[in-house]
């Protein structure tokens, strides 16, 4: 991670999660939905009130009233990756399906009406990396970052950064640039000028049973205490504390093995 989108205050007012192709929204999918909301709200504080449907079992996760992501439930038996989907916000869905597909990627779910809230699709990227669309009505995504319990980034870890960051460049229209600096495989996606997801590469090193795949990052006021609740309540810590280009890092993940970063930013 090398840089990350600016930071909205408690209002959420940071219409640049609007703007087609920026992460608006983290959605994740995992078998008990209960013990997940048990996790999650012990671990940021989050509380959870009934979503849209149309795929399952969903809640949304509030942080102070406010949205910040969503927790579905997997149909019974359905062995599927437990994993967080960032979600691109789209002016038009229906397009931007015809665009992944012409670029490479799979639509796999959708597009569809989520209620009066928006529309959706799910869609993996050319080299199998799901991600989410989100065209908003009612639901503009998530309503506050910036603060603890709030997503702060997400990067796309896969083999080669150039090749996939190119399909995202051609369906969405962002803008690349390279971090040689940092002597890594690694590259922003820009909207606007300003950087709103990464994508790293890492040859081989993908985790054992792990295809290429998005990390969703979250910010804690304490890396290390947070660290801690995440093993008190079951889960892993898949890599220790380090110091990352914007603040402390350390890679998580939950009692289902849906994996997560925590990052704890500098102050100032």
């Amino acid at each position: 991670m090398t840089e990350s989108r600016g930071r909205a205050g408690h209002d959420g007012d940071d219409t640049t999660l609007r703007i087609p192709g920026t992460p608006c929204w983290v959605s994740l999918m995992a078998h008990g939905l209960e013990a997940t909301e048990e996790f999650y709200g012990a671990l940021f504080g989050w509380e959870f009130q009934p979503g849209p449907q149309q795929l399952g079992p969903y809640a949304r996760a509030l942080l102070d009233g406010r949205e910040v992501a969503g927790i579905g439930q997997l149909p019974p038996g359905r062995q599927l990756p437990v994993a967080w989907t960032p979600y691109l916000a789209s002016d038009d869905v229906d397009r931007t399906a015809g665009a992944v597909r012409s670029c490479g990627g799979t639509v796999a779910v959708g597009p569809l009406d989520a209620a009066e809230a928006g529309r959706m699709l799910l869609a993996s990227d050319p080299s199998g990396a799901v991600f989410g669309v989100w065209q908003a009505a009612a639901h503009l995504g998530t309503a506050v970052t910036g603060v603890p319990g709030t997503p702060a980034w997400n990067e796309l870890v896969t083999y080669t950064a150039a090749g996939v960051a190119t399909f995202y460049v051609t369906a969405f229209g962002h803008t690349q640039k390279a971090v040689p600096a940092t002597g890594r495989d690694y590259v922003t996606l820009h909207v606007d000028g300003r950087p709103v997801a990464g994508v790293r590469g890492v040859g081989d090193a993908l985790p054992p049973g792990r295809g290429p795949h998005w990390v969703t990052y979250f910010e804690t006021a304490d890396v290390a205490e947070a660290v801690r609740r995440v093993a008190g309540l079951g889960g892993r810590v898949l890599e220790g504390v380090r110091e990352g280009d914007l603040g402390r890092v350390a890679m998580v993940a939950d009692r289902e093995g849906a994996r997560f970063a925590l990052l704890e930013r500098p102050p100032g």
